[in-house]
């Protein structure tokens, strides 16, 4: 879901240059890599670098399409309106996370990340029950929004245009946590040169302009 938006405006300015009729489906990635790994017909798969490497050893993918693509880095939102704590060090963030009542966090590796950042903190047993994980498809910043938690992590490209929230930024430089997602062609493909061709266009100069505008980068 990280993708969706980007990959939307992405095949847009693929369609502008004469580009082949091309199909988005955006889910959740534990759905996304569980649909690819049974072999549903997909050309294009889009996902975190790890899952894809997972599928390419299990031969879901094509092992020499696989291709970096963008790096995408966990952001923090409230509730619009609400305090906005400060998070722009570790201690800072440390004390965030500890005012919070609830904290949301995603079902990728950025939210597997997050909660070994807690246990870094030696917090993970005592934020246990202030801990929500947001179901597979749906934004953390929908449950920041509505109330749900008070402190919300996700990648950037997910919270940054979404209503009823404020972004506080991404995590302090130390801290970063960093997902990069990968392409490849599917095993599935029923047209792999086609396939190949549009990604090596997402990689192109034109994917850094727009990557950069919907809070990501190239990889």
């Amino acid at each position: 879901m990280a993708t969706r938006e980007l990959l939307a405006a992405l095949v847009t300015a693929w369609h502008a240059q004469g580009g082949a009729e091309v199909a988005i489906e955006s889910v959740g990635g534990v759905d996304a890599a569980r649909r690819v790994a049974a072999g549903e017909a997909f050309d294009l798969v889009v996902l975190a670098a790890d899952a894809i490497e997972r599928l390419a050893a299990a031969g879901a993918v094509a092992a020499d399409s696989v291709t970096p693509l963008l790096r995408s880095e966990v952001a923090i939102a409230v509730r619009a309106g609400a305090p906005r704590p400060e998070v722009g060090s570790e201690a800072a963030l440390r004390s965030a996370v500890l005012a919070a009542r609830r904290i949301g966090h995603s079902t990728g590796p950025s939210g597997s990340a997050l909660l070994a950042l807690f246990e870094r903190w030696g917090l993970r047993a005592a934020l246990q029950p202030r801990l929500v994980q947001a179901p597979s498809g749906v934004p953390v910043g929908a449950l920041v929004a509505s109330g749900e938690v008070e402190l919300g992590f996700q990648q950037l490209s997910e919270l940054q245009r979404l209503p009823g929230i404020a972004v506080l930024g991404t995590l302090p430089p130390a801290l970063a946590i960093v997902t990069v997602f990968s392409g490849a062609v599917a095993a599935a493909s029923r047209q792999p040169q086609a396939t190949r061709a549009l990604l090596d266009f997402l990689r192109s100069p034109a994917t850094a302009v727009l990557a950069r505008e919907h809070g990501m980068a190239p990889a």
